[in-house]
């Protein structure tokens, strides 16, 4: 598997427990995002590299690059629909872009100075933002906010072919590591190295509200 694991417990200890924070896997070049597919999308994806086949481009597609997160959204892998599980490390010149262009799901007035200025970022934009209660590993609700960002349109014409290093299917290291997904086995539990995503771009931190930064 082309990703870096490291234990559970090791880094909890050392995320922060609130705020928006970006938790990511990244290199100088690249950064790990994971989506959960079908199997007809998910093999088709991991077997040539890129999205294609049953895969819509009409439809919004949403990556996360907080692996628990997707582990929640996904039941470990478990819920109908999402059985393959997969780690696609992008081009991180690109995932910066994705973060640039995000625009709020929903109206914040700590964003925008309007409804109307809102919605028509939202016409402009191809990248939705949502940010959600990061979740432990058995499901329960934290204080700490995890990203997901919704790709549709030319961004995710892009994402889906031309950003893409490469896509592993971990669903048998999800299904592993399903077992210790409870507080008594967190001990055992082996989860993708993720550490703060360090952002520098003075737009991005105020446009997504950044509160760590790395």
């Amino acid at each position: 598997m082309n990703i870096e694991t490291e234990p559970y417990v090791h880094q909890t200890a050392i995320w922060p427990s609130d705020g928006r924070v970006i938790l990511a896997q990244y290199d100088d070049e690249s950064v790990v995002v994971y989506q959960a597919y079908c199997p007809e999308i998910g093999n088709f994806a991991a077997q040539h590299g890129y999205f294609g086949g049953d895969f819509k481009l009409s439809r919004m597609s949403w990556i996360k690059p907080n692996f628990l997160w997707m582990m929640y959204r996904s039941g470990w892998a478990a819920k109908e629909g999402q059985e393959v599980a997969l780690a696609v490390r992008i081009k991180r010149f690109a995932f910066d872009e994705i973060l640039r262009q995000a625009v709020y799901s929903s109206f914040n007035s700590s964003v925008y100075e309007s409804r109307e200025a809102w919605s028509s970022a939202i016409a402009s934009s191809s990248v939705r933002l949502q940010w959600d209660p990061d979740h432990s590993p058995v499901g329960g609700k934290l204080e700490r906010r995890a990203i997901q960002l919704g790709l549709r349109g030319d961004i995710l014409e892009q994402y889906s072919r031309e950003w893409i290093v490469d896509i592993t299917d971990i669903s048998e290291f999800v299904r592993k590591q399903r077992k210790y997904s409870t507080p008594s086995h967190y001990d055992q539990l082996v989860i993708p190295r993720e550490r703060i995503y360090p952002v520098s771009d003075e737009f991005t931190i105020r446009n997504l509200l950044l509160q760590h930064v790395g």
